[in-house]
């Protein structure tokens, strides 16, 4: 506990600029060498910049009561019916006192994250998030598999064994320089121990979250792998504009052990119910091709497919790609302004199909977790 209380402190004096110079490069030395303690800190700072939200938004609160009780003594308005307490709210009035510092962080945030992905995914039985579960017969057949990879392999190989995992999904690169990818927070949430991104070869690499955006529905992982071998600039542009009514559009992703293709076109603007921080695509989608890639004939990344509408026979809706680069503007303040920038090269541009998804399907990975 007092070394939580310590960490908690040194991260909060880190995010707010209150460290000695000295204190400085002695810390990110630290986080520079110890990949757990980074991501405490970057957990912290995540944490600190909710708070420091919740305090404006508080404050406006305050603000609109106040005017709220003006109006009623002038009379112009007449005084509302209370309405009851949120349900945070009351957890925290009633166990601020007795519950230590640390603790109460942890518990109020994960209550809070849990409590707004219950709302936001389960809310509605139209839609239909595309993680694919691993059944308990999928899980053995992967230990089995383990198993005879270490008995064929010879004395001086080192195989490292497959994640039992629970779920599959999908996720892309877009930062070849700091290792950075990117998929959906509903398939983070699914991770309660351990995030492993597996390439097309059937290569696993360790991940770690660094951002997560569950309104907005995206999340980025950080691979923190030494073995993983750097690719070279992105062979596909990411699009800061909307995408046009009747694009045609392509899609890599997991559903199943192997990469699948798909394809279609863009038939709406916006999302289910009008939202506008999605489109909606006319494809195929299955379980497992959250987090896909969404590309246009010229290489143009313009989504990240989510979810199905169920009652709706091919109607897909994808994240649009302008929301990637205020997460990246997000990961470079938690990562204390980190040279992130999304470079790439016009590979895809003029190129067949079956050539574009060549040069694609390296850079985009399974995501899987337990």
């Amino acid at each position: 506990m007092m070394e939580d209380i310590l960490l908690i402190d040194a991260a909060e004096r880190f995010a707010k600029g209150e460290m000695s110079h000295e204190e400085k490069i002695y810390f990110e030395d630290l986080r520079k060498n110890n990949a757990e303690l980074d991501q405490a800190v970057v957990e912290q700072i995540f944490f600190l910049n909710q708070l420091e939200d919740y305090s404006t938004t508080t404050n406006f609160k305050a603000l609109l009561n106040e005017v709220e009780d003006n109006l009623i003594k002038e009379k112009f308005i007449v005084k509302p019916s209370v309405a009851s307490k949120g349900m945070i709210v009351q957890l925290w009035n009633k166990y601020k006192k007795t519950i230590a510092v640390a603790a109460s962080i942890a518990g109020i945030v994960s209550l809070f994250i849990a409590t707004v992905v219950s709302n936001s995914t389960k809310g509605d039985k139209n839609i239909n998030l595309l993680v694919g579960k691993l059944n308990d017969q999928e899980i053995k057949t992967r230990r089995i598999e383990n198993k005879l990879n270490l008995l064929e392999a010879a004395a001086p190989i080192i195989i490292k064994p497959k994640l039992d995992a629970k779920f599959r999904a999908t996720g892309f690169m877009i930062d070849v320089t700091n290792n950075y990818v990117v998929t959906n927070a509903h398939v983070i949430k699914e991770a309660s121990h351990n995030l492993i991104i597996e390439n097309i070869k059937g290569d696993q690499f360790t991940a770690n979250a660094v951002y997560v955006n569950i309104a907005n529905d995206i999340a980025i992982l950080k691979i923190t792998d030494s073995s993983f071998k750097k690719l070279s600039a992105l062979p596909y542009s990411i699009r800061k504009s909307g995408v046009e009514l009747g694009e045609q559009i392509f899609m890599l992703g997991y559903p199943k052990q192997e990469i699948v293709y798909g394809e279609g076109y863009v038939s709406a603007k916006n999302g289910y119910r009008m939202d506008t921080v999605f489109c909606q695509l006319s494809t195929s989608a299955n379980e497992g091709n959250s987090g896909s890639p969404v590309i246009t004939k010229n290489g143009d990344l313009v989504g990240i497919i989510t979810s199905t509408e169920t009652n709706a026979a091919g109607v897909v809706f994808a994240i649009k790609s302008a929301n990637i680069f205020p997460a990246i503007d997000e990961v470079k303040k938690l990562k204390n302004n980190e040279k992130i920038k999304i470079s790439s090269s016009p590979a895809l541009k003029g190129l067949d199909r079956v050539s574009q998804v060549k040069k694609m399907e390296n850079y985009v990975f399974m995501i899987k977790g337990n």
